[in-house]
């Protein structure tokens, strides 16, 4: 340990010495030290001059040292302050218990013992999984114990070097405000770690403490089998399906659910169905980036006559599919086209199963705001309600369950980032279900001689050809961030911009401030929050344009969808109008090259 600590910054030498004065973890005092030692001020300012923020996210950072990061000291003080709120807002929590699980990524384990050892020696009986597991499995253990609240140990998607804390609470649904507020604010309250939270040897001998990996696994395939409406089709299908877990949780659980499903075992991607830390055969583990993290995917599809493949990202909540086309391409959906072809299925599957009319107004779709309003044109349609919530699955969880307790029926919910819902089984987005759902689909499909893609182009035939175009830029400049959509509120002499393009603007809705033009009092009636950024303009040329910053990632993203008639002109053009009409967006109100953005894929 450094003997002196003097970076000429009083705030930050004092914040430097609580540091050392509290963390036992040597690897983490290690690094402070050889900081010190280089006088690496630049680097101890960026990890200790702020702290990490817990919020609806929980916490999502990198491994490392400091405040800012996340590390034994840091996840130690979100268990003593989750603890402490969740006692002194319900009394029934020592009876209630937590459930607590963690992925397969770099002290994933270990954050997850410290949490359980705090609530074990808090008298909390504790769900500790002994084993990785997805994290759909902690939102359903919380429903089926009872328990007061769940966490899960993840970053999802994130880079290798990163870890994450997620919570969910009573409800099974992902925490929101104002339970985040008050858990923050329990945090910054019991900083200092109590004088055993370092010790985790109580898991050797509690008796609160329970695993549940077997009993769930078991309780979740039995509950998921009565999602399956085709089994004579499945266990005959000539379809072949493979398979990638992304280095992740997944195998083990899709397999399973596969089984259940009566399918024929699944093509292995074998270089990236076991569980890998590392993540060595792809730069962003998350199937979301297209075919640079399913080229093996596809290699290994051709090899073994398999024409879909599915794959998860490594905490195996999202799902990813593509398909074989007849010219030999693949074609790899995004999420906005599997949330059309999920939300058909899942449409046509609960009419089957509950004799639904087509007009039944208690079942009911949702979507998040940034994504395809392809399913708000499927509900004005059929006759099911559609309801659109602020972007993340805690929204859409939170509303589910609130639907649910006035009887209604939750069928399906999505987002673009291939995040899906498959019914009310799990409160959350959930790669595992979906899988098991999108190859039921599939295999149905072709029984009929139809493929995904085709059945797509049927969709939007019935209810409009919807095209989107999603990306982002990384800016590692919150400052930078800020100036950009402070501009952009600004542009037309101290308001928002009038027209972009040649098409004028016909509504503008800030979520970050509260302000929609397209209300008669002009206030938003989603949620605001000051917190991030967020925009969405609509235009007359019919498109719908997002801008906002993300939660967890320095990204800034933007969403475009554009609905139009396909009879009237081809796919092409619409898409071709659609992609130089973003161009001119991003370009004018983005301006990446003077903000020194960095593109995505680079």
């Amino acid at each position: 340990m450094a003997e002196h600590v003097d970076t000429g910054n009083a705030d930050l030498d004092k914040a430097i010495k609580q540091w050392l004065e509290w963390d036992k973890n040597m690897a983490t005092r290690q690094e402070v030290t050889e900081l010190l030692n280089d006088h690496n001020v630049a680097e101890l300012q960026e990890r200790f001059g702020t702290r990490i923020q817990f919020g609806t996210a929980g916490l999502r950072a990198a491994m490392e040292a400091g405040t800012a990061r996340i590390n034994d000291l840091i996840i130690i003080q979100t268990a003593q302050g989750l603890l402490r709120y969740m006692e002194s807002t319900n009394p029934e929590c020592k009876s209630q218990g937590v459930v607590v699980a963690y992925d397969a990524r770099y002290s994933s384990d270990r954050y997850a013992h410290l949490t359980a050892s705090i609530m074990l020696r808090a008298g909390i009986p504790v769900y500790l999984f002994s084993g990785i597991v997805p994290t759909p499995f902690v939102p359903y253990a919380i429903r089926k114990y009872g328990c007061a609240a769940g966490v899960m140990v993840t970053p999802s998607h994130n880079p290798k070097g990163d870890n994450g804390y997620k919570v969910y609470w009573n409800n099974s649904a992902q925490i929101i405000s104002p339970i985040d507020k008050g858990i923050a604010k329990n945090i910054d309250e019991n900083l200092e770690p109590w004088s055993d939270s370092w010790d985790t040897s109580i898991l050797t001998r509690s008796k609160l403490l329970t695993d549940p990996y077997d009993d769930v696994l078991d309780a979740y395939i039995q509950d998921l089998q009565q999602k399956c409406l085709h089994r004579e089709i499945n266990e005959k299908t000539p379809l072949r399906f493979t398979y990638s877990a992304m280095h992740g949780v997944g195998t083990k659980f899709i397999c399973a659910a596969a089984k259940s499903f009566g399918f024929q075992p699944l093509v292995m991607v074998k270089e990236q169905v076991e569980p890998d830390p590392e993540f060595p055969t792809v730069k962003y583990p998350n199937p979301e980036e297209g075919k640079s993290a399913l080229d093996l995917s596809m290699s290994t599809a051709e090899a073994n006559g398999s024409s879909v493949i599915i794959a998860n990202d490594p905490d195996a909540d999202r799902l990813a599919v593509a398909e074989k086309q007849g010219d030999g391409q693949w074609k790899i959906f995004t999420g906005n086209e599997l949330g059309a072809l999920l939300g058909w299925w899942c449409y046509s599957c609960a009419k089957q199963q509950n004799g639904l009319e087509s007009t039944d107004s208690d079942l009911y779709m949702l979507a998040s705001t940034v994504s395809s309003k392809l399913l708000q044109k499927m509900a004005e349609k059929e006759g099911f309600q559609f309801m659109e919530t602020l972007t993340g699955f805690k929204w859409m969880g939170n509303k589910a369950v609130d639907l649910i307790k006035e009887g209604k029926n939750v069928v399906f919910a999505f987002e673009e980032a291939i995040g899906f819902m498959c019914g009310t089984m799990v409160m959350d987005k959930d790669g595992i279900s979906a899988g098991a759902m999108a190859c039921e689909m599939a295999a149905y499909l072709n029984s009929i001689n139809l493929t995904c893609t085709e059945k797509l182009d049927e969709i939007y035939e019935k209810y409009g050809y919807h095209v989107s175009k999603n990306s982002y830029y990384i800016c590692l400049q919150p400052a930078t961030m800020q100036a950009m959509f402070e501009r952009i509120r600004t542009l037309n002499q101290g308001s928002y911009p009038d027209s972009i393009g040649g098409s004028k603007v016909t509504s503008v809705r800030d979520l970050t401030t509260g302000y929609d033009s397209s209300q008669p009092d002009k206030r938003a009636i989603l949620p605001v929050s000051k917190s991030s950024q967020m925009i969405t303009f609509t235009f007359d040329n019919g498109v719908i344009a997002t801008l906002r910053t993300s939660g967890t990632e320095p990204k800034i993203k933007y969403y475009t969808e554009i609905c139009a008639d396909a009879t009237q002109r081809s796919k092409e053009e619409i898409s071709n109008e659609l992609s130089k009409f973003v161009n001119t967006l991003v370009e004018e109100l983005l301006q990446p090259e003077m903000n020194k953005l960095i593109p995505k894929g680079d």
